[in-house]
C-alpha cells in the first residue's frame, strides 16, 4: 500500500473513532516510554544467577534434534526458540496431537515435530508453494493455500477437524498473520497452543495488535474495597495465557471455561486504606 493511501485510510478511521484515537495516543506515550527503557537497560553484572541453567535448556530434544540436523531437509531456527517451544508443547508429547503448521519451506520442521511428539503425532502443513506437496506421508498432509485467504481457511476447517498446536512461520507480513490468527485460534482445541514465530522489528504491525488482544484480555468488571468479581469476556472465558519471547508471541486456550475471574479477601487484619489525595505531602 502507497504511503498516501496509508496516510487516508489511517486519518478517516481516525475521523470515525475519535475515543480510540485518544486512547491509542496515551498508549503510544507509555509505549514510547518503554521502548525508551529497554534501550537504556543497565542490567548488573555482579550477581550470582539465581539457578545454574534454565530448566528447559538442560535435556532439550528438539534442540538435539536440530543440531544433528547436518544434512537432508533443511532447517532454519533461532537457537533460544526450542526452549518456548518445549515450555508450551511438552505436554502434548507421547499424545494424540494434531499440530498446524504455516509455512512449510524445505520441509525439515515437518520431521522435526513428528520425532518431537511421537508416533501418534499428526502433521498439517499449509504452503502457498506447490511443490510442498512433495513432503506428503501416511502422518504429514499439506494443504496449499495462502494463509491472508480467510476462504482457505474456512475450507480447512472443515477438513481437519481438530488442530491441538499450531505454528505460523509462514509469510511473516501482518495480515497474514492477523487473519490466521482470527481464523484458527478459535478452532484451536481447548487446552491448545497458538505461537506465531519471527515476529521481529521495532515496529511490527503484529505486536501493536497483539497489544490490543492484551487490553481484552486485562479487561475487569467490578471491583470493590473487599473482594473483585468481575464476569469473564469471552475472550477470557477461553484463553488461559498469553506469552511473549523475543520474536516469539504463544497463546495458551484453557481447557475449561471459566465464567468469573473472582479475588476474595482472606484474613481479618488490614492496614487502612491508603489514599494519595489525602496523604499527598506539600
Amino acid at each position: 500500500m502507497k504511503l498516501a493511501e496509508r496516510f487516508f485510510k489511517v486519518f478517516f478511521w481516525s475521523i470515525s473513532h475519535l475515543k480510540d484515537v485518544a486512547f491509542g495516543l496515551e498508549n503510544a506515550m507509555y509505549a514510547k516510554r518503554g521502548t525508551d527503557y529497554a534501550n537504556s537497560w543497565n542490567y548488573r553484572n555482579d550477581v550470582e544467577p539465581a539457578t545454574e541453567t534454565n530448566e528447559y535448556v538442560k535435556d532439550n530434544r528438539l534442540k538435539t534434534y536440530f543440531d544433528a540436523n547436518t544434512e537432508g531437509h533443511g532447517l532454519f531456527k533461532f537457537y533460544h526458540y526450542f526452549d518456548a517451544y518445549d515450555r508450551h508443547f511438552s505436554k502434548f508429547v507421547g499424545k494424540e496431537v494434531h499440530v498446524v503448521e504455516v509455512g512449510v519451506w524445505s520441509g525439515g520442521s515437518l520431521k522435526m515435530w513428528q520425532s518431537y511428539f511421537g508416533d501418534k503425532c499428526k502433521v498439517y502443513g499449509v504452503d502457498i508453494q506447490d511443490a510442498c506437496k512433495a513432503y506428503e506421508n501416511e502422518n504429514v498432509k499439506i494443504f496449499i493455500g495462502d494463509q491472508e485467504n480467510r476462504e482457505f481457511w474456512k475450507d480447512f476447517k472443515k477438513k481437519v477437524p481438530r488442530v491441538d498446536i499450531l505454528i505460523d512461520d509462514g509469510g511473516h507480513l501482518a495480515e497474514q498473520q492477523i487473519a490466521t490468527l482470527e481464523e484458527m485460534l478459535p478452532h484451536i482445541s481447548p487446552g491448545g497452543v497458538y505461537l506465531c514465530e519471527d515476529v521481529s522489528g521495532s515496529r511490527m504491525k503484529l505486536t501493536s495488535y497483539m497489544n490490543g488482544i492484551e487490553n481484552e484480555f486485562n479487561w475487569i468488571e467490578n471491583f470493590s474495597s473487599d473482594h473483585i468479581d468481575s464476569k469473564a469476556t469471552p475472550f477470557q472465558q477461553q484463553i488461559d495465557s498469553i506469552h511473549q519471547y523475543p520474536y516469539i508471541f504463544v497463546i495458551e486456550k484453557r481447557s475449561e471455561p471459566v465464567n468469573q475471574l473472582i479475588a476474595p479477601q482472606h484474613g481479618t487484619i488490614w492496614a487502612p486504606v491508603y489514599d494519595p489525595k489525602k496523604n499527598a505531602g506539600g
